[in-house]
C-alpha cells in the first residue's frame, strides 16, 4: 500500500481517476456499439433510441451539477466511490431490459451515477497538483474517458459474442465494483491527510473556500464557460452516441467492422487529452500567463474542428473516420484546457461545482440536440449534422474571448 505521505500517491490516485473516467465511457458506449443488435432484438426504432439516449443525458445533466456539489461537500474520496458504485449497478441493470422504457430507465440511472465523475476528477487534481503541473494531470485523468471509448467497441463486441449483449452489461458492472474497492483502499489516507497543500493557480483566490452556488452564478465568467459547453457538448454527444449507427446505416459497416474502426477517433482523443495538457503546461513554464496558455491551445483546437464538416462528403469509411478523428483530437486539447482554466480561476472548494454546473448546461444542450437527431436523420440524413459540427468550437471560442478577457476572476454582477 502506498503511504499517504508518499510523493507518488497523487500520481497513483490520478491513475485511478484515469481508470474511472475510462470506465465511465466504456459503460456508456456499450449501448452505442451494440445498438444495432439491441434495437433490433427489442424492436426499438430510431426515434425511441433517441429517447433512450436522451434519458441518460437528462439525469447526467441534473447530476453533473449535483455530483459536482457533492464532491465539494463530502470530498473526492467518498464522492467518487458513491458515483462509480451507483453507475456500476446501473450498467448491470441494462442486462434485464426488455423494451425501450426499461432500457431508458437503465440509462437514466447510469447518468445519475456518472454525473459526479468528471467534477470529482477535476477537484481531485486541483487539490493534489500545482498550477504548472495541473493541465497534464487533468489531461491524464480526463484522458481515461477516451481510452474507455477506445476499448468499448472491441470489448463490447467480444463480450457480446461470448456471453450475449446482456452479459456484456453485467461484466462492465463487475469491473466498476472492483474499481470502487481499489479506490477505497488506496485513497483511505486522504480521509485524514491531504496529499498536498492547497495548490491554486495564479488567477485563483489563495484561500480555500466553498462559495455558495448563487454567488458563483452571479459571475460573468461562470455563465460564459457554461455557454461554451452548451455550444460544443452536443457535438461530442453526437459523436459518442451516433457514430456506430451512422457507419451501419450510411456506410454499410457490419457490427464487426464497427468494432474494428470506431475506437480510432477516441484513441486520438485520449492522446490529445494528455498532449493538450503537456503543451499548455510547457507554455506556462516558459513564462506565458496561464490564461493566455489555455486560450492559445483552445484557439488552435477550434480551427482543427472545422474538418468535421467534411465527414459526410468523403467517399470512404476510412476517410470519414479520419475526419471524425481530427475533431476528437482537437476536442482533447480543447476540453483539457477548458477544465484547467476552471481550476486556475476558482478556489478548490468551488471547482467541482463550477465543472458540474457547466457540464449540466452542456448536457442540456446535448439533450436538446440529441432529441432531434433521430428526426433529422430520418427526414434529411446525417449531412446537416456533420455540417453543423464543424462550426461549434470556433463559435465557443468567440464566447470565451468575450466572457473571459483578463486573468482576474470577474466580480459578481
Amino acid at each position: 500500500m502506498i503511504h499517504p505521505s508518499s510523493p507518488y500517491l497523487r500520481w497513483w490516485l490520478c491513475g485511478l481517476l484515469f481508470v474511472a473516467t475510462a470506465l465511465s465511457f466504456l459503460d456508456r458506449q456499450v449501448l452505442s456499439v451494440l445498438a444495432p443488435a439491441i434495437t433490433g432484438q427489442l424492436g426499438i426504432s430510431n426515434k425511441e433510441y433517441g429517447y433512450v439516449t436522451t434519458a441518460f443525458l437528462v439525469s447526467y445533466a441534473i447530476m453533473f451539477l449535483g455530483g459536482g456539489r457533492l464532491m465539494d461537500v463530502v470530498g473526492t474520496r467518498l464522492g467518487m466511490a458513491l458515483s462509480v458504485g451507483l453507475w456500476s449497478v446501473a450498467s448491470a441493470f441494462h442486462a434485464v431490459a426488455q423494451n425501450a422504457l426499461q432500457l431508458g430507465f437503465g440509462r437514466f440511472l447510469l447518468g445519475v451515477g456518472e454525473g459526479g465523475c468528471f467534477p470529482g476528477a477535476a477537484k481531485g487534481v486541483t487539490e493534489w497538483f500545482p498550477a504548472e503541473k495541473r493541465a497534464l494531470a487533468i489531461g491524464i485523468a480526463n484522458g481515461g474517458s477516451a481510452f474507455g471509448a477506445v476499448l468499448a467497441p472491441p470489448i463490447a463486441v467480444w463480450l457480446a459474442n461470448l456471453v450475449t449483449w446482456r452479459g456484456a452489461f453485467v461484466a462492465t458492472g463487475l469491473i466498476g465494483a472492483t474499481w470502487v474497492v481499489a479506490w477505497w483502499l488506496l485513497s483511505r489516507g486522504l480521509a485524514h491527510q491531504p496529499v498536498a497543500a492547497a495548490n491554486v493557480g495564479p488567477e485563483a483566490p489563495a484561500q480555500e473556500e466553498r462559495p455558495a452556488l448563487l454567488t458563483l452564478l452571479r459571475r460573468q465568467d461562470v455563465w460564459g464557460l457554461a455557454l461554451m459547453r452548451f455550444i460544443v457538448d452536443p457535438v461530442f454527444y453526437f459523436y459518442m452516441f451516433w457514430i456506430p449507427k451512422y457507419l451501419s446505416a450510411e456506410r454499410g459497416a457490419s457490427q464487426q467492422l464497427i468494432g474494428n474502426l470506431t475506437w480510432i477517433p477516441f484513441l486520438a482523443l485520449g492522446i490529445s487529452n494528455a498532449a493538450g495538457g503537456w503543451v499548455s503546461d510547457r507554455l506556462v513554464r516558459a513564462g506565458l500567463p496561464s490564461l493566455a496558455a489555455r486560450k492559445t491551445v483552445m484557439a488552435a483546437a477550434a480551427v482543427v474542428t472545422l474538418a468535421s464538416s467534411l465527414t459526410g462528403q468523403v467517399k470512404t469509411v476510412e476517410m470519414a473516420l479520419a475526419m471524425m478523428s481530427l475533431l476528437m483530437f482537437a476536442h482533447g486539447f480543447w476540453i483539457t484546457n477548458y477544465i484547467t482554466l476552471i481550476s486556475d480561476r476558482f478556489p478548490k472548494g468551488a471547482v467541482g461545482t463550477v465543472v458540474g454546473f457547466t457540464g449540466t448546461v452542456g448536457a442540456i444542450g446535448g439533450i436538446l440536440a440529441n432529441t432531434g437527431t433521430g428526426w433529422i436523420v430520418d427526414r434529411f440524413s446525417y449531412g446537416p449534422l456533420w455540417l453543423a459540427s464543424g462550426f461549434m468550437y470556433p463559435l465557443a471560442f468567440v464566447v470565451l474571448m468575450a466572457a473571459i478577457r483578463d486573468a482576474r476572476p470577474s466580480s459578481a454582477n
